[in-house]
């Protein structure tokens, strides 16, 4: 167990099938599960640093690295990324005997998160979904900030100019407001030899890469308009990777969709946003269905 900023943290490996999945947990009340982006070196407590301490105050907060990051196994399944995720979330779920809880999703997680919540519902409560991928992904062009996630490990191989211009250019809105050693940080974990063999996160290539695509598009899955769960989707107005009219697509397409647009902000919300963030969150998850 150890202590950050006065909340006490557990930190253990699950055995989750032929994966080991990091975690951390803080807090105690309904389990709320925090899924992070797919950006290089993402990890959950990273992603959420300013968000585990606020939402822990209420709730027991389980913050795993997906599959492919952190100290997480690094396989995927790269034909069915979005459902392989979704599959070891589930699995997480019941191996710490968690029937249903509250999804938090951003980007990846976001999609995940989703993906979860079409293939097992009664796994899901409620969700908050923060520029989720998946929305819209084959009925356009890519942005420049998905395709400077996807050109990460792509040419000469990863590199820290790379990764500072994905994060300061696209991830936010202020770039200046990103501290070097959280860039520094993000490098060092993005350059994993088992990471850089295999990316987590790929452009779909090959024969199946047409169907991987749709897939990964859950605007042409029927099942969205049948997600019961109650959702808030937060999407930064100046979201540079997703494309904010998403936020539109799934309150339009899901029976019970909020949409919540924020000002001035990019595609990493619960970060740089994060007492607005903390705030939506405990309001939403703790409400009465």
């Amino acid at each position: 167990m150890t202590e950050v900023k006065g909340v006490a943290r557990i930190e253990r490996t699950v055995e989750v099938g032929r994966r080991r999945i990091f975690v951390t947990e803080a807090g105690a009340g309904a389990p709320v599960v925090l899924l992070h982006g797919g950006g290089a070196g993402a990890t959950g407590a990273s992603n959420y640093a300013r968000n585990i301490d606020a939402l822990a105050e209420r709730f027991r907060v389980i913050v795993p690295d997906m599959p492919g990051y952190g100290r997480s196994s690094k396989d995927i399944d790269h034909e069915d990324p979005f459902g392989d995720l979704a599959v070891s979330i589930r699995g997480l779920l019941d191996e710490l005997d968690i029937g249903k809880a509250h999804l938090v999703g951003n980007s990846y997680g976001g999609a995940a998160a989703l993906r979860l919540a079409m293939d097992r519902p009664d796994k899901v409560d409620r969700m908050i979904l923060m520029g989720p991928g998946g929305i819209g992904t084959t009925r356009a062009l890519p942005t420049k900030g998905l395709n400077s996630l996807l050109n990460y490990y792509g040419s000469d191989g990863p590199t820290r100019e790379k990764l500072e211009s994905f994060i300061r250019d696209f991830l936010v809105y202020d770039g200046a407001s990103v501290p070097d050693e959280l860039i520094d940080l993000r490098y060092a974990a993005s350059i994993q030899p088992e990471v850089v063999s295999n990316p987590p996160l790929r452009r779909p290539s090959g024969p199946k890469a047409l169907r991987t695509l749709l897939r990964m598009d859950f605007t042409r899955d029927k099942r969205l308009s049948k997600v019961q769960a109650p959702t808030l989707v937060i999407w930064g107005a100046d979201d540079k990777v997703n494309r904010p009219s998403g936020g539109t697509t799934l309150a339009e397409a899901m029976p019970n969709c909020d949409l919540y647009v924020a000002a001035k902000t990019g595609h990493w919300v619960q970060w740089e946003r994060a007492s607005l963030f903390n705030d939506l969150a405990l309001s939403f998850l703790g409400s009465e269905v």
